[in-house]
């Protein structure tokens, strides 16, 4: 077989991270907007919200690794990864325009409609992005250069959520016209258009190198068997399940956090901040902008010290510190805008890295439950992971959304002390304790650099007398 390359072209690196920009047009609104606009605009309850958004997330939860599983047994003149992005990624985009369609039905109608196209378009995300996430763990055996393929991946996500957090929120006001929306759907047909280039340049400017050896008697219940044997696998899964509720409860809450906290629900009342005016969508887009930019930042520096720290330490490093600015928003009053930017901008430097370290190490447990089984089941392992991730957030958003309701939440209504203090501690307090569990569970994470370098030899010797596939 095809043994591949110790580098990659920049212009392959520059390709695949197209394909996470294209993503995160979305998620980053899953992430930041989506609650708002189902409570704010498109008008469901908090409590109606919460229930929708955590049996819709579950359900796509669970399709995760099915999807991963069928990927894995693809072959393709496209390779096993690839068709899904480039047949997907057209459909994913009409599934977008109709989820930010606001229909002229009554509330169960619009519930129904919400869980209809909302469901339909995690599908098709799903569809599109365990494929293109497990493609980390085919394009190159290296360490280093994973790490670096997982940066560039980054930098476009994160990139990304820089373009939404300051472009979203703008063009829906200016494509509605007063009508927010008309706004939201004619703004999902732009990032539509864009996310479909971006799939194509991916599809088409990248290669699929490691091949395993062909195995005839596969088996579903087998390759389950084997992924939970994988104890690395295991216990990275478990720290990525803490990490993400730690980031989805503050996520899932901060619109809300400026418009009925920082702004006390008087969204039309402009804030003066270094001495600009801002109205809430000025002050939120500008928040989340900077935020992402100090992630841009945080994902191009790792790259120069991934390779002088071992990735087990500097997860653990970044991490805390990041938890340290989180914790901070508990002290931190509605008029301190400077310090509340300043924190966010400081944790997003810290915490970018967090994710690239990640999934360079889920490519690592790829490797090492190939090594152990001689089966090599790369689309199962990330999508399993990713699983884990979205049954995060759907536990995050449930959480935030019926605390939101039991202290007596309406949207639009100007909140009391109870609504405050619990968006406080949304943003704060809640996902620190979180954050310190998932420290301590990766504790015991087993796989060291030096290790992996020691697996990912025998394995090449094993592949190298394999027949040529």
């Amino acid at each position: 077989m095809t043994i591949p390359p110790d580098t990659l072209k920049l212009r392959e690196k520059l390709a695949y991270g197209c394909g996470d920009f294209a993503s995160v047009l979305y998620w980053q609104t899953f992430m930041r907007y989506l609650p708002f606009f189902y409570t704010d605009v498109f008008g469901i309850s908090a409590g109606a919200l919460a229930t929708m958004l955590l049996a819709s997330r579950i359900w796509d939860g669970v399709n995760d690794p099915l999807i991963g599983m069928a990927a894995d047994r693809t072959e393709s003149r496209w390779g096993k990864f690839r068709p899904f992005i480039l047949f997907g990624c057209v459909p994913f985009a009409i599934a977008g325009v109709l989820t930010f369609t606001t229909p002229s039905l009554g509330p169960s109608g619009k519930l129904v409609w919400a869980y209809l196209t909302y469901n339909a378009l995690m599908m098709l995300y799903t569809t599109i992005n365990i494929p293109y996430t497990a493609m980390l763990g085919v394009m190159t055996t290296t360490s280093v250069e994973r790490t670096q393929l997982s940066s560039m991946k980054f930098i476009f996500a994160f990139s990304a959520g820089m373009v939404v957090s300051a472009t979203l929120l703008p063009l829906v006001g200016y494509l509605g016209q007063g009508n927010d929306q008309r706004g939201w759907q004619l703004a999902f047909v732009i990032y539509g258009v864009v996310a479909c280039v971006f799939f194509l340049i991916t599809a088409f400017g990248t290669r699929e190198r490691i091949k395993p050896a062909p195995d005839k008697n596969t088996s579903v219940v087998r390759d389950l068997r084997y992924l939970l044997a994988n104890q690395a696998w295991l216990l990275l899964t478990a720290t990525t399940l803490t990490w993400i509720l730690f980031v989805a409860l503050r996520s899932s809450v901060s619109t809300h956090y400026f418009k009925y906290f920082i702004y006390d629900g008087r969204p039309d009342q402009p804030l003066t901040f270094l001495a600009q005016t801002f109205t809430l969508e000025g002050l939120v887009s500008t928040f989340n902008t900077l935020g992402q930019a100090a992630s841009v930042a945080g994902v191009f520096l790792i790259n120069f010290i991934a390779p002088k720290f071992p990735k087990k330490a500097l997860f653990i490093v970044l991490f805390a510190i990041s938890i340290l600015c989180t914790a901070s928003y508990y002290v931190l009053p509605a008029g301190q805008l400077g310090a509340i930017f300043s924190i966010e901008i400081l944790g997003n430097l810290v915490g970018a890295p967090l994710p690239v370290l990640l999934w360079a190490m889920y490519a690592d447990t790829a490797d090492y439950g190939e090594w152990k089984s001689g089966r090599r089941t790369t689309a199962l392992v990330f999508s399993a992971s990713t699983m884990s991730q979205k049954f995060g957030w759907a536990l995050a958003a449930f959480f935030a959304f019926k605390l939101l309701s039991f202290v007596g939440f309406e949207a639009n209504v100007a909140p009391t002390g109870a609504t405050k203090n619990s968006l406080v501690l949304l943003m704060s307090l809640i996902p620190a304790v979180l954050g310190v569990l998932s420290i301590v569970i990766f504790l015991f994470y087993p796989l060291s650099d030096r290790r992996m370098a020691s697996i990912n030899s025998d394995l090449e010797s094993r592949r190298a007398k394999s027949p040529a596939v």
